[in-house]
C-alpha cells in the first residue's frame, strides 16, 4: 500500500491533559496552585490555535513469520522481542508517524525566555495535544479494522521494553517518507518537530490487543505518573 496522508481524525483534549503533560498532578494542582490552573487554562486557549497536526502511514502485509521476525512487503523486517510479544498474529502492520508540527513548540520556546511557567504550560499543551491525536488515530485503525472483522495491537512505539528505538525508529523512518510532514530524524533518533510520535500497529484476524503500554515502557518501575494513566484509562 502506498503511503497515505490521514484526514485528521477529532482531537479534544483539556486543562487536566495539559497540566500532565507537564508533568503535574492535575487534581493536586487543581486544589493546591490554583494560579497554575489558570496558566495552563490560557495556555490552552492559545496554544490549540497553533496546532497544526499531520498524520502519515502506511500499511504493509505480513509476507512470512519466522521465529521473531516478520518479513513485510517491500522487504522491510521488524524483529525482536516486539514480534513474540505482539506481533505474531499479525497479517499486516501499520506504521505511522503524527505531530502537531512546530509553530506551538517555537512559540512556547520563546515565551520560555520572558515566562517560564507560561512556556512551560504551553510545552504542556503541545505534548497534550500530541498524545490525544495519537489516541485518536490509534481508534481510528482500529474500528476502520474491525468493519472486515480485523483486530489491531496496542499502540507500539520505538523505545518500548523489546524494541530499542534505535531499530523501531529508523525502520518507521525507512517506511514512511516523513519529510512530506515536516518531520525528521537526528542521528541520536529523536524527532523534530519534538512533539511528534511514531507507532507501529498490527492487524490481524487473531491478533489481540490486550496489554498496557506502561507495562512494556523502559521508566515503569520509577514512573510517578503509572497509577494516574491507569485511572485514567479505566474512565474512559
Amino acid at each position: 500500500m502506498a503511503i497515505v496522508l490521514l484526514q485528521i481524525p477529532e482531537f479534544i483534549f483539556g486543562v487536566d491533559s495539559v497540566l500532565r503533560g507537564q508533568g503535574a498532578d492535575p487534581e493536586v494542582i487543581r486544589s493546591r496552585r490554583p494560579r497554575l490552573y489558570a496558566i495552563a487554562e490560557k495556555a490552552l486557549d492559545e496554544g490549540k490555535e497553533l496546532l497544526r497536526p499531520a498524520v502519515l502511514y502506511r500499511q504493509l502485509d505480513v509476507k512470512e513469520t519466522r521465529h521473531d521476525q516478520l518479513i513485510l512487503e517491500d522487504q522491510f523486517k521488524v524483529s525482536g522481542e516486539i514480534v513474540s510479544h505482539h506481533l505474531r498474529s499479525a497479517q499486516s502492520i501499520i506504521a505511522i508517524i503524527c505531530t502537531i508540527g512546530k509553530e506551538l513548540e517555537e512559540h512556547a520556546a520563546r515565551i520560555s525566555d520572558s515566562d517560564l511557567s507560561y512556556g512551560l504550560a504551553l510545552d504542556g499543551v503541545g505534548s497534550a495535544g500530541v498524545e490525544s491525536l495519537a489516541n485518536a488515530v490509534c481508534g481510528y485503525f482500529e474500528k476502520e479494522n474491525s468493519k472486515d472483522g480485523f483486530r489491531t495491537s496496542m499502540p507500539l512505539s520505538p523505545g518500548m521494553l523489546g524494541w530499542p528505538v534505535e531499530k523501531g525508529q529508523p525502520l518507521i523512518f525507512e517506511i514512511l517518507q516523513a519529510g512530506q510532514i515536516g518531520v525528521a530524524l537526528n542521528p541520536q533518533y529523536m524527532m523534530s518537530p519534538r512533539k511528534s510520535v511514531s507507532i507501529l500497529i498490527g492487524v490481524g484476524k487473531e491478533l489481540g490487543n490486550s496489554g498496557d503500554p506502561c507495562d512494556f515502557c523502559v521508566m515503569n518501575a520509577v514512573c510517578r505518573y503509572k497509577d494516574q494513566y491507569a485511572q485514567r484509562k479505566q474512565n474512559e
